[in-house]
């Protein structure tokens, strides 16, 4: 006599989560506007912006997502921001 066979519970495997490829534009704030194009052959990061136009090119690597192309992209508008307010700030010293 042998042993009844018991059902094999199935092994759920988890979603990969996916790196978003559509982004907002800081310029315009819409959602789901700027559009990231990787060509990897060239090595270039490319963002644009469906609505205003607005454009942003970069150096990418193998391991760059577009994600990393997009806070580049960023942190430069936030250092020119930076870079402006402080020279309207020393302009508002002199006088």
């Amino acid at each position: 006599m042998g042993r009844r066979k018991r059902a094999q519970k199935q092994i759920k495997t988890q979603k990969k989560a996916t790196v978003s490829k559509v982004f907002k534009c800081p310029f315009c704030t819409h959602e789901d506007a700027v559009e990231c194009k990787m060509n990897r052959s060239r090595g270039l990061g490319s963002l644009t912006c469906r609505i205003c136009g607005a454009k942003y090119q970069t150096t990418i690597t193998y391991l760059s997502e577009p994600i990393d192309v997009f806070c580049e992209w960023i942190d430069e508008c936030d250092a020119a921001e930076g870079g402006e307010a402080s020279t309207a700030g020393a302009a508002a010293h002199d006088d």
